[in-house]
């Protein structure tokens, strides 16, 4: 198996975009921590050695979080100390604003931020009104019978979702809708690619043109609603930050969060549609809907991997890595570690650890919008089991159940399906 592997680009294959287990389970094999000649990333595909990197941000800088070998260090890094040099240029990396790239102290101080604006009361708001948004966007995709479940409802029910979250006017969510999901080239732009283009395409040039009116308005007239929350929003040292410091993490949240989601809820849908066994358990006992999110989320992680830069020399999985390396961390490879998790290439939605998985990350960047995507997933799939009796796969679009296509997403960051066509039959009460 290794062999079949030793001249495959993972950065540049169409073939691992359908398929990239194969090969994280060969890498795996040779060691847990291996260098690829491609383009000189050291790939983490073992679950313990992966937690040693994102549990050591000190070590370990976000600088390349999202990026990666693409466009690469401006500058050559020498020396066993590259952190002057991380700090000298971080402004010219891609994305180099956003939270997933910062490091302490800015990133502590934006993401407390962050979690100002997402509190547990804000989230149990945002999460009843979750069901009325299901509803009122099912409204239209149940209609014709059959249809894209990731374009149709997935995209905009997530983008709905997060848009109640930050109080996106009611008048203005159709422009986002335009904007962020109907836009050619805002599906994944920038994230994954090695394409400049895309990067300079990215949708969050229209996401701060917007938050940047709201909260300049509403510090200018608080109105008692959400914006006003944000804009009212204090670092942990009682300072205001600036607008754009509030848009950053308003944005942040929105795009990545938004499209991780719709990641996982099309391969949720893919499984249950494809295996009528775990769609009757689901269906009879809704409780066991979240330990099936989790093992979703194991299975399929919608990030496959998060990069680091080392700062110093250190040790990893006990291979020596110099200083100014890129590693990139596996999720999707770590949470199919063997030596974590038994079978691990069996979908088992009874999995006792399967919340165990990497899928969003560890150690400081824990994505903070986890307990939003797991209720968005639960809401999404208890709504459509309430509205239908059955959910199948499209065979005219998809093919036979022994002979399926699917299109994933074209890029080395996300994972996940461009659109999956589904059939079902409607529940009596929608006849």
């Amino acid at each position: 198996m290794v062999n079949n592997f030793q001249n495959v680009d993972f950065f540049l294959s169409d073939e691992l975009v359908v398929d990239p287990y194969p090969y994280f389970d060969a890498l795996r094999a040779q060691c847990p921590v291996l260098r690829e000649e491609h383009h000189d990333v050291v790939m983490v595909t073992g679950y313990d050695e992966a937690l040693e990197v994102y549990n050591d941000p000190e070590t370990f800088s976000s600088c390349l979080s999202v990026s990666g070998p693409f466009p690469g260090f401006p500058v050559p890094l020498e020396g066993d100390d590259v952190s002057g040099l991380i700090e000298q240029h971080r402004d010219s990396l891609p994305l180099s604003d956003q939270l997933p790239t910062l490091d302490p102290p800015t990133h502590t101080d934006h993401r407390a931020l962050l979690m100002r604006l997402i509190t547990p009361k804000r989230l149990k708001e945002n999460e009843d009104a979750m069901w009325t948004i299901a509803d009122r966007v099912l409204d239209g995709y149940l209609a014709s019978g059959e249809g894209d479940v990731v374009g149709e409802f997935a995209g905009p029910f997530t983008l709905y979702v997060i848009a109640d979250l930050l109080g996106v006017p009611a008048a203005d969510q159709e422009e986002f809708l335009d904007a962020l999901q109907r836009n050619p080239h805002s599906a994944g732009a920038g994230v994954g690619s090695t394409e400049g283009e895309a990067i300079a395409h990215n949708p969050l040039e229209f996401l701060y043109g917007k938050f940047s009116t709201y909260i300049e308005d509403r510090r200018r007239e608080p109105r008692g609603d959400v914006l006003t929350s944000m804009a009212a929003a204090t670092f942990p040292d009682g300072s205001q930050p600036s607008v754009l410091d509030v848009v950053r993490v308003a944005a942040n949240l929105f795009s990545a969060g938004q499209e991780t989601t719709v990641r996982l809820l099309g391969t949720a849908l893919k499984i249950i549609a494809e295996r009528p066994d775990i769609q009757q358990l689901l269906r009879a006992e809704p409780n066991r809907i979240p330990n099936f999110i989790e093992e979703v989320l194991r299975t399929e992680s919608p990030v496959k991997g998060d990069f680091r830069l080392s700062r110093v020399p250190t040790t990893v999985g006990e291979v020596d890595l110099p200083a100014g390396s890129t590693v990139m961390v596996v999720n999707g490879a770590a949470n199919r570690d063997p030596r974590r998790f038994e079978d691990p290439a069996t979908f088992d939605p009874a999995r006792s650890n399967a919340r165990s998985h990497i899928a969003f990350g560890r150690g400081i960047h824990t994505c903070p919008g986890a307990p939003l995507a797991r209720a968005e997933a639960r809401v999404a799939i208890e709504r459509l089991f309430g509205r239908t009796t059955d959910i199948r796969i499209s065979e005219r679009v998809h093919g036979p159940a022994d002979a399926r296509s699917y299109q994933y997403m074209p890029t080395f960051i996300l994972r996940g399906l461009m659109e999956l066509h589904l059939e079902f039959t409607l529940a009596p009460s929608e006849a």
